[in-house]
């Protein structure tokens, strides 16, 4: 999937996805090393191909995904004050979140969900809240 000029995504777009990717491993209270590699196997394979946009270090802009679950994951913010930060972003930059983007977005959050022992009650609530707010 490649993007259009006019879409190219930027540093806070990635860092809101950062913040949700957060949220959803956090929402049972233990971010988990496996969902950290899922994350970083999924930012490689999925996400940098999206978009051809790099910093001002040749870094590509979707590693940003990583760089804000990292600060994030030391900090140890409320996963809930991690969703609705990202859930502030999509408000203000719906055209952002095409089709395509939402999928990945799904895609990604359900896989970090899946990917110690299968999903426990708090990712699914925190998987249906998403759900719901991409399909709105």
């Amino acid at each position: 999937m490649k993007l259009s000029k006019k879409q190219l995504l930027t540093e806070e777009f990635y860092s809101s996805i950062g913040k949700l990717f957060y949220a959803i491993s956090a929402s049972d209270k233990v971010v988990r090393n496996e969902e950290i590699r899922t994350l970083k196997e999924l930012v490689k394979e999925k996400w940098v191909p999206v978009n051809n946009t790099t910093d001002e270090y040749g870094t590509d802009e979707a590693y940003k995904i990583e760089i804000a679950f990292d600060w994030l994951q030391e900090n140890d913010p409320e996963a809930a004050w991690a969703f609705n930060e990202f859930q502030e972003y999509k408000k203000e930059h719906e055209k952002v979140f095409t089709p395509d983007i939402n999928q990945l977005i799904w895609e990604t959050a359900d896989a970090i969900a899946a990917s110690f022992s299968g999903k426990n009650k708090s990712e699914l609530i925190m998987l249906s809240k998403l759900k719901i707010l991409l399909t709105n």
